[in-house]
């Protein structure tokens, strides 16, 4: 399947930042590019990012798309590859990840199907394309014929980290539908969300898309793709996979695999802390301190004890006023007494990735 542009003539394809551009004008835009071997879309601002992708398309080039503070290095770059990106780094260092069009492209018609967004919508994108959720949302959305859109008031569609989907709800009243990834999606950001529809899905920068969920729906693997847990933890067989990835692709997180390719994922497998015999999974309790009122953000690091081996340490980022006696009070009613923290530090931001997930490693060095 080709990356194309999926609009025609005068509809509107990208509205951004006061400039507009329709589709007859975005094609104009995308023949007219310069020729090359070798793109570099990364401090290019959003629409002419976007031009510059979908021309390293139609020349069959190669394009980066990459933090210009923390670029990974590529060394030899696979003939094949369209994409140079990058991982997210929220676990540490950003790696270098190159891929074909079609393994992003081929996709796009099962999640159109599952999110069930169309060429009349008006798509937000959250956050920069170098974050691969967000690179994913706009070119899906000119893929498909729709607008691409910083202006959360008429946006009809949100790409978003729940973390983000829960302060933009107040400023997006023509909202219908929010696409959640990155991080799972909490009972908090879901409330907030009420009267609006929900699509999670599930993926690694590594692998594209994984699985997916229309709320309250369960987890499902996309078509085409096989899922094994061994020892606890997830691998996944994938058409999506990056250039160089193995058949057999371990993504690190402990998951567990239900009927009907149903998949429930648990968290990183490098955050499970042990505290005197029980595993406790970091993102099992940021999902409930993330509901807490008066939580804005949080993330949940293993500390070394002497006797119990760890214990939990929260660090979290609360709204003006919150009291962070009331939000332990609270944890502690709805945590087992393991995962309760004993340790909590509350700091004005936390550390984020492009995409708005935690940045874990960063908290971890942080405060060791």
């Amino acid at each position: 399947m080709s990356l194309l542009l999926g609009g025609r003539g005068s509809s509107l394809a990208i509205d951004w930042n006061g400039r507009a551009l329709t589709y007859q004008q975005l094609d104009a835009a995308v023949e007219k590019w310069p020729e090359s071997r070798m793109h570099d879309a990364s401090e290019l601002d959003l629409p002419d990012a976007l031009i510059c992708v979908f021309a390293a398309a139609s020349q069959g080039a190669t394009v980066r798309v990459e933090n210009p503070d923390a670029r990974p290095v590529h060394g030899n770059v696979d003939p094949d590859a369209f994409l140079l990106v990058a991982t997210s780094g929220s676990t540490g260092r950003p790696r270098a990840l190159a891929r074909t069009a079609a393994s992003w492209t081929d996709s796009f018609a099962e999640f159109t199907s599952i999110a069930g967004i169309t060429a009349a919508d008006r798509v937000l994108v959250t956050g920069p394309l170098h974050a691969t959720m967000h690179l994913f949302a706009a070119v899906h959305a000119l893929w498909i014929g729709a607008c691409v859109t910083d202006d959360s008031g008429s946006a009809t569609v949100a790409h978003a980290v729940p973390a983000v989907l829960r302060d933009l709800l107040d400023r997006a009243p023509a909202l219908r539908l929010a696409v959640v990834a990155g991080t799972a999606l909490d009972a908090g950001a879901q409330e907030r969300a009420h009267g609006i529809d929900l699509v999670e899905y599930y993926g690694a920068a590594e692998l594209s898309l994984v699985a997916a969920r229309r709320v309250p729906e369960p987890l499902t693997l996309l078509a085409g793709l096989e899922a094994e847990v061994r020892d606890g933890l997830l691998f996944v067989r994938s058409p999506y996979r990056v250039l160089g990835a193995p058949e057999w692709f371990g993504v690190g997180d402990l998951a567990e695999l239900g009927p009907n390719r149903q998949l429930v994922v648990r968290g990183r497998g490098d955050a499970a802390v042990n505290v005197g015999g029980t595993t406790v999974i970091a993102e099992d309790v940021e999902l409930v301190l993330d509901s807490i009122d008066g939580v804005r953000a949080s993330a949940v690091v293993g500390t070394p004890h002497s006797v119990l081996g760890a214990t939990v340490t929260a660090v979290v980022e609360l709204h003006d006023g919150a009291d962070v006696d009331s939000v332990k009070a609270e944890a502690r009613g709805r945590l087992f007494r393991e995962a309760v923290p004993r340790r909590w530090i509350v700091v004005p931001a936390l550390p984020r990735t492009g995409s708005g997930k935690i940045a874990r490693a960063r908290v971890t060095d942080s405060i060791s």
